[in-house]
């Protein structure tokens, strides 16, 4: 019988994720002559009667597939499959499926690390989250085209804000990091970048604005991340309907705040969603093509419980209980921050 492995995508969505899909189905198809089952939303589809999976072949990775944003195999980021671990397990054996290759942030990649060590089940992560705030890796599937995103929000709220006279807030996504907002903050010039690693006061933000207006020019643009705090250092959290708190609502708050204090006509725009939809950038494709042929080859040499992670301008790969233990926070002693602050760029504190 032929060697059959499965592969999953996990945890949020992002763009980038049907680039990988197709990666390591070429790689395992054409390279070893394997079959590979795309498995539905993650390990839900096992739990399902029937099982939901997709036999993936040759005829289905045509060009077009790695430009498609979300992930044909869905996902889901809700749930909790250790309660389910031993269906899951017998139905990964059931399916003859020898090794799963598992696309996902730290939280889901943690969550299936400890579901396939339980059914000792050969196992491969590759890391995609737009926050880029996994440890191992300087780059996750995903990060390039959020901040592409964010930086083109900025491109078009420039000319508005300069029509208008006002200053014009940008509130990102990121969870708990501010990768996205200072490298976006910086393509897009920003005058004010805020991140949750550097305490801010309205005053040295007042004093930036007011700045901008003494040297002649009516706008300023501000970037703020999701997991920013009130001044005070309350976090700001919105409700969903299913009664879950996430991050949001920073974006207002400073808007009602700066308003208040400069008396500039203040604007909010809260990109949410849109960072994780669309086609994926170029970056993100060859990201996701390389990690996507590195994990198959892992499985082919027998190397099992590996993250595969960009470092270096190459592919290596990392114990994945290794991987997973390092969050990567903002350096706020590091290039991007100095760079931000040559150039002007109010972070808050000074």
């Amino acid at each position: 019988m032929k060697k059959r492995i499965g592969i999953l995508t996990s945890g949020g969505d992002c763009a980038g994720l049907n680039a990988v899909i197709r990666a390591v189905a070429h790689r395992a198809i054409e390279g070893y002559g394997w079959e590979v089952l795309g498995l539905h939303y993650g390990t839900q589809g096992l739990l399902q009667n029937p099982k939901q999976y997709t036999k993936l072949t040759l005829d289905m990775l045509d060009g077009n597939m790695l430009r498609l944003g979300g992930t044909i195999l869905g996902t889901t980021n809700k749930g909790d499959p250790e309660g389910h671990s031993a269906e899951i397990i017998a139905a990964i054996k059931e399916l003859g499926i020898e090794a799963i290759i598992g696309v996902g942030g730290d939280g889901s990649l943690a969550i299936l690390n400890k579901l396939m060590k339980k059914g000792d089940i050969k196992f491969i992560g590759i890391p995609k989250t737009i926050d880029n705030d996994l440890g191992s890796t300087e780059v996750s599937i995903g990060f390039s085209t959020a901040v592409e995103v964010a930086t083109e929000a900025l491109d078009r709220l420039q000319p508005t804000a300069a029509s208008h006279d006002r200053v014009m807030i940008l509130e990102v996504m990121g969870r708990d990091a501010g990768h996205i907002a200072l490298n976006a903050g910086i393509a897009g010039g920003a005058d004010i970048i805020l991140i949750p690693e550097i305490p801010y006061s309205m005053k040295k933000i007042a004093e930036k604005i007011r700045e901008i207006n003494e040297r002649g020019r009516n706008f300023a643009l501000v970037v703020v991340a999701e997991s920013v705090k009130t001044e005070n250092g309350e976090p700001s959290f919105i409700v969903d309907p299913e009664g879950r708190k996430r991050y949001g609502g920073i974006g207002h708050y400073l808007m009602e705040k700066i308003a208040d204090i400069t008396e500039a006509e203040t604007r909010c725009t809260v990109l949410g969603h849109v960072q994780r939809g669309g086609q994926p950038d170029a970056s993100d494709r060859v990201l996701a093509a390389a990690l996507g042929v590195h994990a198959v080859d892992l499985l082919a040499n027998n190397k099992y419980n590996r993250m595969v992670a960009w470092n270096n301008r190459q592919v290596v790969d990392v114990p994945l209980e290794e991987a997973i233990a390092q969050y990567e926070a903002v350096n706020v002693n590091g290039t991007l921050v100095k760079t931000a602050r040559g150039l002007g760029i109010c972070m808050g504190d000074q």
